[in-house]
């Protein structure tokens, strides 16, 4: 038996609600420190919503929600504190700042500056891009750049566990590449844990340890990356292939 807390991230029987309508239904999932998990479904599914929950941005009825072993808030602003920081579908940075003013805005739970510059820098050397253009206003970026201010907002925090909803939104076909390689770097060279949740199931599905698959706010299949971006139910359903 796996002792208590083994699990980075946990959910269990988790039920959500939009006011008569149950987006979630008794999904049960974990996340392992050190992954890149993926959920894929259709429109729809809930996908955005299980992020949203475990950000502390939607509230759930029923089941459990933790983190190293304790339960997350159910604070938006405690979630980022405890070290899980959600970069939202849309991006939704802060069109009239500065790419600076909403860098510094993400790290705004740390207390000590120089930490905070030192976050900046980090995110400056991931996307030097933000570095040439800090002075910019954040509405003025192109869709792929204001995707890189909004993980670098992420950052800023220094998580230890970051959810991406929709990472590859309306971006050019080279600029989903860029983001998908930022995933990975993340990932090999810093650890990170990272719950994706996408569209781009075959995209997703190659660069992620394992996956689970949401269908009308239920899990319906879930398993290691490679198995799923081969199982014949996914690739007729999520990726284009006709059963023949």
């Amino acid at each position: 038996m796996e002792e208590q807390g083994a699990r980075y991230l946990e959910i269990a029987e988790l039920d959500v609600n939009y006011g008569g309508i149950q987006a979630l239904a008794g999904v049960n999932l974990h996340v392992d420190q050190g992954e890149i998990v993926a959920v894929i479904g259709a429109n729809g599914a809930g996908k955005s919503t299980l992020l949203r929950t475990i950000a502390g941005v939607k509230a759930y009825e029923h089941g459990r929600v933790s983190f190293q072993g304790s339960a997350l808030p159910r604070q938006s602003h405690q979630v980022v504190r405890k070290g899980v920081t959600l970069v939202p579908e849309g991006r939704r940075i802060f069109a009239e700042l500065t790419v600076r003013e909403n860098l510094l805005l993400g790290g705004y739970s740390q207390d000590d500056r120089k930490r905070v510059e030192q976050a900046m820098e980090r995110v400056f050397d991931l996307f030097p891009v933000l570095k040439e253009r800090h002075l910019q206003v954040g509405g003025t970026l192109s869709g792929g750049e204001q995707q890189m201010l909004a993980i670098g907002r992420a950052l800023m925090s220094e998580p230890k566990m970051l959810l991406l909803d929709e990472p590859s939104l309306g971006l050019a076909p080279m600029i989903v590449n860029r983001v998908f390689d930022t995933v990975i770097r993340l990932n090999e060279e810093t650890g990170l844990t990272i719950l994706v949740v996408e569209q781009n199931a075959a995209m997703t599905l190659e660069i992620c340890d394992r996956a689970y698959v949401l269908s009308t706010g239920r899990v319906t299949l879930e398993g290691k990356g490679f198995e799923l971006l081969n199982d014949p139910r996914v690739q007729a359903s999520y990726l284009g292939v006709s059963a023949g």
